[in-house]
């Protein structure tokens, strides 16, 4: 390690996709990616040629069968569903069946026209605006690499000795399983989201990682001491010894933090003084379940239905999502679920891509749902037949005005006409939500409030909205503040109109897992936090160590001042004062 040491320490920020802290040597993975050149192959060749990507394909699914196997043994049923959709590509006969008949018509060999006519699909979803087509693009080219791989009949990376952080310009779900048969510490990657295949596998195995390190990839050396904080997406390669210090005690002291946390699972999220709020969890995928129930959560506070969309594409029948639905309800009872209808388009999947030129102002939400009424249809009547049990609420994301809310309950009512005609039983009461995202939500709050039983706000679009920030653009990402005192107010303003309205005001924004905003965020009367399940127990011990009066006292402060650097040097020093084992970045 000494010798590592010599080298220059470099920092690099990226995107947090798995909490936690390590340190450790690199393991610099490059994959294979095979160099294929066109190679015209005679008239006697032909057959052999088909027979040869026949064989790479037979290989390649048993490849991915063991995969598939691996994961719903070490994940469950649920989790290894990521997989399918490269399973399904290998059982594409209409993609296959072309790659042969170029072969036939055009005499080139199978590796030229395989990569040839997968590129094309990966062309397509490359430019998609949807960051959930996009991450597709990694299961696609995954699949091809396998293939070409298997024609050329190369072995499989899948052994490391020691200890190591997997570095990579970018890493299948396939490769991060595979690895975590090793004594892998974290995972780093050039390329990737929060919501990769990648990303969610790490978090389901626990596995710190940070992705989206722009030039790791060229910087890194087998060897390299590397720290990686999968809570604030840092990342340290060739740490001095004072760094490499300062997150060896960070990581003990958040391990010994972890472990005070344990018995606060079945504690009520209460201040001091008797105050009650509910802390429920942020949910993409069903085996999720067990682990917020680990946490002590109070439910889910948004259930996000679009993870029902990965790998598919057309949309879910009204039978495959009540049966999702359903196993939720069931799962969390008495503890109730708030689902959220298909929130698509601007950043998320769609599964019918439009072209537009500003797809966050453009078509999305409840928009299309709208405009797409038998779609809605479907997916409401699977929330109220699984409602049975009277612990699902339903959420309607991108909400801009009245009408809006009024034509979804109308079609609400359309579901519960239909299944009473079917004599299906449901929730007659099911309550109903509007995400408050889009600033003209926010200024008619009081006027929503009198529409639905709950406001939950989501601050992710909501700031980047009522600032002008494309919190996606590295350019103008520093101008995202959530702390900015015009945010503040707008939170208080819509906290405000909906208590006056007699309905419950929650928040499932990223602000909402802040542990640096809660004690300000509990002052300004919020009634629930929905949060990323990892950062529950810290934002429990928050609530439950302070008195409302003072987090009162703390708002009233913080919407007397002026800047965003103001409004977080008071909060940081209050969290450092009061909660000095919390990582607040």
């Amino acid at each position: 390690m000494e010798q590592e040491l010599t080298k220059k320490e470099i920092r690099f920020k990226g995107i947090p996709a798995s909490p936690g802290i390590v340190i450790g040597p690199v393991y610099h993975f490059r994959k294979h990616e095979p160099l294929i050149f066109v190679r015209a192959i005679a008239d006697d060749e032909v057959e052999k040629e088909i027979e040869r990507l026949s064989t790479a394909r037979a290989r390649s699914q048993k490849e991915l069968q063991k995969v598939f196997e691996f994961a719903e043994q070490k994940l469950g049923e649920e989790q290894c569903k990521i997989f399918e959709a490269q399973k399904m590509i290998l059982e594409d006969n209409v993609l296959f069946d072309a790659v042969f008949s170029r072969i036939r018509t055009e005499k080139k060999n199978a590796e030229h026209l395989m990569k040839d006519e997968i590129e094309k699909y990966s062309r397509l979803m490359a430019a998609s605006t949807d960051e959930y087509a996009r991450e597709r693009v990694n299961d696609v080219q995954d699949v091809c690499n396998r293939v070409l791989r298997n024609l050329e009949e190369q072995k499989l990376i899948s052994k490391i000795d020691g200890s190591n952080v997997i570095v990579s310009h970018n890493l299948a779900a396939a490769d991060a399983l595979i690895f975590s048969r090793n004594d892998v510490l974290g995972y780093v990657t050039e390329l990737g989201g929060a919501t990769s295949h990648m990303a969610l596998l790490a978090r389901a195995l626990k596995i710190p990682a940070v992705v989206g390190v722009h030039q790791i990839d060229a910087m890194v050396q087998a060897e390299d001491i590397i720290i990686v904080d999968g809570f604030n997406g840092i990342v340290v390669l060739n740490p001095s010894k004072e760094t490499l210090k300062h997150f060896e005690k960070k990581r003990l002291e958040y391990e010994r933090f972890e472990e005070t946390l344990a018995p606060l699972r079945d504690q009520p999220a209460e201040t001091l003084d008797g105050h009650r709020v509910q802390l429920a969890a942020n949910v993409e995928l069903e085996q999720e379940l067990e682990f917020i129930k680990m946490q002590g959560a109070d439910g889910i506070g948004l259930y996000r239905t679009e993870s029902l969309l990965l790998g598919k594409e057309v949309f879910p029948s009204e039978q495959e999502q009540y049966e999702q639905y359903r196993r939720i309800a069931e799962s969390l009872y008495p503890k109730q679920a708030v689902i959220r209808t298909f929130d698509i388009g601007g950043d998320k999947f769609m599964a019918q891509s439009v072209r537009e030129n500003n797809p966050f102002l453009g078509w999305r939400g409840i928009r299309i749902m709208l405009d797409k009424p038998q779609i809605f249809l479907d997916q409401l009547r699977a929330i109220l037949r699984a409602s049975s049990l009277k612990n699902l609420l339903v959420m309607f994301p991108m909400i801009s005005s009245i009408k809006e809310v009024k034509l979804a309950k109308q079609l609400v009512d359309q579901a519960k006409d239909d299944l009473r005609a079917q004599k299906i039983p449901f929730d007659e009461h099911l309550r109903l939500g509007a995400m408050i995202e889009v600033p003209a939500a926010a200024i008619i709050a009081d006027h929503l409030a009198r529409e639905v039983s709950f406001l939950s706000i989501g601050t992710n679009d909501l700031i980047q909205y009522l600032l002008a920030v494309d919190r996606g653009n590295d350019i103008v990402s520093d101008l995202f503040q959530e702390f900015h005192p015009a945010v503040i107010r707008f939170l208080r303003r819509i906290i405000e109109r909906g208590s006056q309205g007699h309905v419950w005001v929650g928040m499932c924004g990223q602000m909402a897992s802040d542990p640096l905003a809660t004690i300000l965020l509990v002052g300004l009367g919020l009634d629930e936090f929905s949060v990323a399940p990892a950062v529950l127990p810290e934002i429990k011990k928050i609530i439950r160590s302070i008195h409302f009066t003072e987090a009162k006292h703390v708002a009233e402060s913080v919407l007397e001042m002026k800047s965003e650097d103001e409004i977080k040097g008071f909060l940081k020093r209050l969290m450092k004062n009061k909660f000095p084992d919390i990582p607040i970045g």
